[in-house]
């Protein structure tokens, strides 16, 4: 009866993650994102033409470094994988920028034309831990859900794998995987390891702007 259990939660997952939010973004090919839109955690890209999914419609895959990019992932307890099926059932995977870039990279103009579509995934979900990929992600998700320097994501080995407390998240910036040497893996790894047995919930109570002495908790 589990293994029938099991096998129904995969199947669940699978149909539900891609596009689970029905994005239309104006441009032929593009990648939305993917996993639980109830997810705590939220990785975040750049844009398909530096992290990938054209082919398979899902970000980071289809890149030389997937693999040991989704095997971090796995280790530290975020994912879990069914075959060549990603099961995300507590992480959403997702992009600034969805669309195929017409530049490379894409130009400011064309990074605010996404960027709607990118906050309202990130609304949407309100994971408790932000997880950007790249400097690019890293320096926006600083700058708009942080009161970090923005300037800190130009040094990302220097942060890789480090916990640091946004604006109603928890960010740990990741280090682009293509540019990852030795001991980058293990150090994600061992962070998202004890940042999974931690108290990472970043709840507030509103209940204290509300008539009554009701508590009102939101992420």
């Amino acid at each position: 009866m589990e293994g029938a259990f099991q096998t129904t939660i995969v199947e669940f997952v699978a149909r539900h993650a891609e596009n689970p939010f029905d994005m239309q973004p104006p441009c032929a090919q593009f990648v939305p994102g993917y996993g639980a839109t109830t997810a705590d955690f939220h990785v975040i890209g750049d844009h398909p033409g530096v992290h990938g999914g054209l082919e398979t419609g899902v970000p980071f895959t289809d890149e030389e470094w997937s693999e040991q990019f989704f095997d971090a992932l796995e280790a530290g307890g975020l994912i879990g994988t069914d075959g060549e099926e990603i099961i995300s059932t507590n992480t959403f995977f997702s992009y600034l920028h969805m669309c195929a870039p017409e530049t490379e990279p894409p130009d400011r103009t064309s990074y605010g034309e996404m960027e709607p579509y990118f906050d309202s995934e990130l609304r949407a979900i309100t994971a408790h831990v932000l997880f950007p990929v790249g400097s690019r992600a890293t320096e926006h998700v600083f700058k708009t859900c942080s009161a970090i320097d923005p300037a800190e994501a130009s040094d990302m080995d220097a942060i890789h794998a480090q916990d640091r407390r946004g604006a109603g998240w928890l960010i740990m910036p990741i280090k682009d995987p293509a540019e990852w040497t030795d001991g980058d893996e293990t150090a994600l790894v061992t962070a998202i390891e004890e940042l999974i047995e931690s108290d990472y919930e970043q709840i507030s109570d509103l209940g204290r702007f509300l008539p009554d002495d009701d508590p009102y908790f939101v992420r």
